[in-house]
């Protein structure tokens, strides 16, 4: 059999980052992706001829620095459009509201609805900058074991000295930002309806919960975390689409010797007196490795790869109990032109360059989630759309635009009806929502692709379609992600990791999570 010191089971861009570090460490890494192409969710496919779709993940923010200058990304093409404007919301009475990366027309803008919202703007601003500069310096750390034992005592105590440097009233804050709503958040900050609500989507894009459900005002702090071109919080366009983000990684890893073989889907862990010996692929083929290191979302890793047999049956019922459903849709369009917004006529104009909100209110939102919780789609969702194509006219032929539609909410468990059957009319349904702002949308749509939950399962291979990798709510995060006493990476069967966004610290095209567990593996041989 072949044999190597690490297989990565997934090409996603976690796995990716694994082998790439593992590399340098002089390992001898091999890659094994199901699909045709690398990058999980972060992948770039030409669905119609001439467009080039970010399928699924479309903007990049949290990629860290640190992994974006060692392995050396932009050397393998990884270019960055930081977005400006960085939000557009459009609201029913025809009024309209921007966010810039220069705050002084921010405030302009704040101001039209709230003299007093753009007073308080710059404080609230710093204070998310804080605490976002804090919890960064958790994302690329191992959680401390749990519960604790003597000897990890000194990890609690660094972890404690990451925190001291907060002020009483940050302390206070970031405690409170874990349990609180986006809504009972924002609500001590600002009185603006529309201020509030265009800040609120960052706290339940891909959360199982509206603005009002507690633990929602983490998510909208860890959607400010990371940075573009040195700014922090700015989200931007990668040139060539996000497939590019994986591809400069995939690249990176096989300039220090990285094997990458994709169509090679992994059928199971091999395990041999307790320690992970290689992999089996669907093929019937057999690989032989010392490590195995898997990029796959925590059920697919622990209910598929392995036999049950294999782990201690409390950890097998934790995993089962490890929540993972998604309530996210994504569609993509290719347009002939660009849509008109009645509330700001013109095109191409500075609304296309920005995230394109369509939420008029919280109420808005937390109704769109009462339908989810009760397994229906979303009668009137929150909408997200993006032009990519007005910062990389490649990506589409000339005069023509790629729009892309990320939305909140889409059940994976329907109560009725199956989402084979409702996945065309309910983007039927977004058209309809999308032409009360923008009465031409439906005119210049030339092709659709409507992906649902259902759709991000079988297409990326991420259970329940949940774009995470399994809900960041406090009960799964940190040290607690995937389950208690499992949170450094190491897996119950010697040998074995976890190295996706099911382990710390989550969600997103980060790399965190690669990162930390290549760090973990070469610490073990």
């Amino acid at each position: 059999m072949p044999k190597y010191d690490v297989i990565v089971i997934g090409g996603g861009h976690n796995g990716l980052v694994t082998a790439a570090y593992l590399a340098r460490a002089g390992r001898k890494v091999l890659v094994l992706e199901r699909r045709s192409l690398v990058g999980g969710c972060a992948v770039t496919e030409e669905i119609w001829p001439g467009y080039k779709v970010s399928t699924g993940a479309y903007l990049t923010s949290l990629l860290q620095e640190r992994i974006v200058q060692e392995l050396e990304l932009e050397r393998f093409g990884y270019q960055v459009d930081a977005k400006d404007p960085a939000f557009f919301s459009v609201f029913p009475d025809g009024r309209h509201f921007f966010m810039w990366q220069d705050r002084a027309k921010t405030l302009a803008e704040i101001a039209k609805f709230s003299h007093r919202d753009a007073g308080v703007y710059p404080a609230y601003e710093d204070q998310i900058e804080r605490l976002a500069r804090v919890v960064e310096g958790l994302l690329l750390t191992t959680p401390p074991e749990f519960p604790p034992a003597a000897i990890d005592l000194v990890d609690y105590l660094r972890l404690a000295g990451k925190l001291g440097g907060l002020a009483a009233k940050d302390m206070i804050a970031l405690v409170r930002i874990f349990t609180q709503s986006a809504a009972d958040f924002l609500d001590e900050w600002f009185e603006s309806p529309e201020v509030k609500v265009t800040l609120a989507t960052d706290g339940v894009i891909g959360a199982n919960g509206g603005p009002r459900s507690p633990g929602t005002a983490y998510i909208l702090l860890h959607h400010c975390m990371g940075g573009v071109a040195g700014h922090r919080g700015l989200w931007g366009f990668v040139r060539g689409g996000m497939g590019m983000v994986s591809e400069a990684i995939a690249a990176s890893g096989r300039a220090k010797g990285v094997e990458i073989r994709t169509n090679a889907a992994v059928a199971k862990v091999l395990v041999r007196g307790g320690r992970a010996r290689g992999v089996a692929l669907e093929s019937g083929e057999e690989i032989e490795s010392a490590q195995v290191a898997s990029n796959l979302d925590p059920k697919l890793t622990f209910l598929k790869l392995l036999d049950e047999g294999e782990l201690d049956p409390e950890f097998v019922t934790a995993i089962r109990h490890f929540r993972s459903e998604g309530t996210s849709c994504k569609i993509n369009l290719a347009l002939s032109g660009l849509p008109e917004f009645t509330a700001y006529p013109g095109a191409p104009g500075p609304q296309h360059r920005a995230t394109m909100h369509i939420c008029p209110s919280i109420d808005y939102i937390e109704r769109a989630w009462d339908d989810a919780k009760y397994g229906r789609p979303s009668d009137r969702p929150l909408l997200e759309l993006t032009v990519p194509t007005m910062y990389d006219p490649s990506l589409a032929p000339p005069g023509k635009h790629i729009l892309g539609i990320f939305l909140q909410y889409a059940p994976y468990t329907l109560r009725e009806g199956a989402w084979d059957e409702l996945r065309e009319p309910f983007g039927d349904r977004v058209i309809s929502l999308i032409e009360e702002y923008a009465p031409n949308i439906r005119r210049i749509v030339e092709h659709r692709q409507v992906l649902s939950p259902l759709d991000l399962e079988r297409r990326f291979g991420i259970t329940g379609g949940n774009i995470f990798h399994g809900e960041m709510s406090l009960d799964q995060m940190f040290l607690m992600r995937p389950v208690a006493g499992w949170a450094r990476y190491r897996t119950p069967v010697k040998g074995m990791y976890l190295c996706g966004s099911g382990a710390h610290p989550g969600g997103g095209v980060m790399g965190g999570p690669g990162y930390n567990c290549a760090r973990e593996m070469r610490k073990r041989g």
